[in-house]
């Protein structure tokens, strides 16, 4: 539907629908609403230039164990075809090397206690099964990073008898954890040129055997910035465009050594929105916060499920996680989906599944048919608005600011704006919003009740 007006009063229905709206290049000008804090206006200093690619990336956590029935890399192969389906342009594998035993926690242990850098878990597969999995995906225009836990190794890591030298110990001379709660990984020592130099042996040796496009670095605050920004050039001549995605929320690290690091602070202020223990408003406030501190041009991954936290879906209800997923594909960043994300699945892998055996339930499927197609919507528009993924953010005022997100993407010579409803009641109320002629792109009908719609100002 067509509507030319600076005042637009927006029916967005429950369960929390998305609304999406475009204003073409015939638009006038793009004004911010008031005390809104545009990308623009990061601080002068300037992140990393992150490869384009990223910059229209969707990302895809793997947990290869609870995957598929296989639980192997020809398990993750098998389903490729799907993913790309659905908008998946990077495939994140979590640690696929060999996981340690000693002081292990659950039945099967964490894969980030890892026992040997420069090896493959068995029950993975092989070399060669890796090989067969980067080159299936890059046939699909997809990239493929893997996860390294370079702050810390297991108790019986291959590392630990031959350099004790290489880790932390405490006034006893004992090797310690990096904190107490994490009991089954021994904490590595930077202060040692000689492990230095492994590690950073070691990350070249992935890229030159396996072709891989970039790594996720677990807790990549943990280890000196100084290191990552030393062993980054060395990358980059191994394969130049390689990506690096850092499990931090430090703005220092994105403006030499990372590429994108997580948006933590969104992932909490959404999860509290979500439940109703915070406003809607306080998502648009934490973004602001950042806005002010990261590199201007930072690149930030967001997301509302990965291994580490209770499914959205558990916490809050279905309904609230595809809310949050409709924010985390349009606002700036990149978007993360979790394994099992896209059929609504609420099987956790938090602790205690990421210590045990707990497949994703991939029958949801057919329980929940919309969620799919909501996802792959999803990421058509993102990848055919370009505004999404390199316009500015403009957030824009609108009736609840209790319940409701709005906010404006611009550029590319258009302009989009998006309102999300985060509580379980229907909205209908103002959302301001540049003048200009708009017709709707929300995601198609079966992703959204038909009575979604844009009501004329009154």
């Amino acid at each position: 539907m067509g509507l030319n007006t600076d005042r637009a009063r927006a029916l967005v229905s429950a369960p929390m629908v998305l609304l999406v709206l475009a204003a073409f290049a015939a638009a006038p000008p793009i004004r911010a609403a008031d005390g809104a804090v545009p990308v623009s206006a990061a601080p002068a200093r300037a992140a990393r230039q992150s490869p384009d690619w990223l910059r229209d990336a969707v990302v895809y956590e793997v947990f290869p164990r609870a995957f598929s029935p296989q639980g192997n890399f020809k398990g993750v192969i098998s389903q490729l075809d799907r993913l790309k389906d659905l908008g998946v342009t990077v495939l994140w594998l979590m640690p696929i090397h060999p996981v340690g035993k000693l002081k292990a926690k659950g039945t099967l242990g964490s894969p980030y206690a890892v026992r040997d850098y420069d090896a493959i878990n068995p029950d993975y597969g092989t070399g060669q099964d890796l090989k067969l999995l980067v080159a299936a995906a890059h046939q699909r225009d997809m990239k493929v990073f893997i996860d390294i836990v370079a702050n810390h190794t297991a108790w019986d890591s291959v590392l630990i008898g031959k350099h004790p030298d290489w880790y932390m110990h405490d006034a006893d001379g004992r090797i310690v954890p990096p904190n107490p709660d994490w009991v089954d990984v021994a904490d590595l020592d930077y202060s040692s040129p000689a492990l230095r130099k492994y590690m950073s042996g070691m990350l070249v040796r992935w890229l030159e055997e396996y072709g891989l496009d970039g790594f996720r670095c677990d807790y990549a605050s943990g280890v000196p910035t100084d290191f990552w920004e030393s062993v980054r050039p060395e990358l980059d001549r191994v394969r130049p465009g390689l990506a690096f995605l850092a499990e931090s929320d430090d703005p220092g690290l994105l403006t030499k050594a990372f590429d994108i690091d997580y948006a933590w602070d969104f992932y909490h202020a959404m999860s509290e929105a979500l439940t109703g223990h915070a406003p809607a408003s306080s998502v648009r406030e934490v973004w602001e916060r950042a806005a002010a501190k990261y590199p201007k041009g930072a690149l930030r991954l967001r997301f509302s499920d990965n291994h580490d936290q209770l499914r959205t879906t558990g916490q809050a209800g279905l309904p609230a996680a595809m809310a949050a997923s409709a924010v985390m594909f349009t606002l700036d960043g990149a978007p993360l989906l979790y394994n099992g994300m896209e059929v609504g699945d609420g099987t956790e892998s938090a602790a205690p599944g990421l210590f045990e055996r707990a497949p994703i339930a991939w029958e949801m499927a057919e329980r929940r048919p919309q969620v799919a197609p909501y996802y792959r919507a999803l990421a058509t528009l993102r990848r055919t608005h370009p505004a999404f993924t390199r316009g500015e953010v403009h957030w824009l005022r609108n009736g609840d600011e209790q319940r409701v997100l709005s906010y404006e993407r611009a550029g590319a010579g258009e302009s989009l704006v998006v309102a999300v409803n985060l509580s379980s009641q229907s909205y209908t109320g103002n959302v301001d919003m540049p003048a200009g002629e708009y017709r709707e792109v929300t995601p198609t009908a079966a992703t959204a009740p038909a009575d979604a719609a844009v009501l004329p100002a009154q």
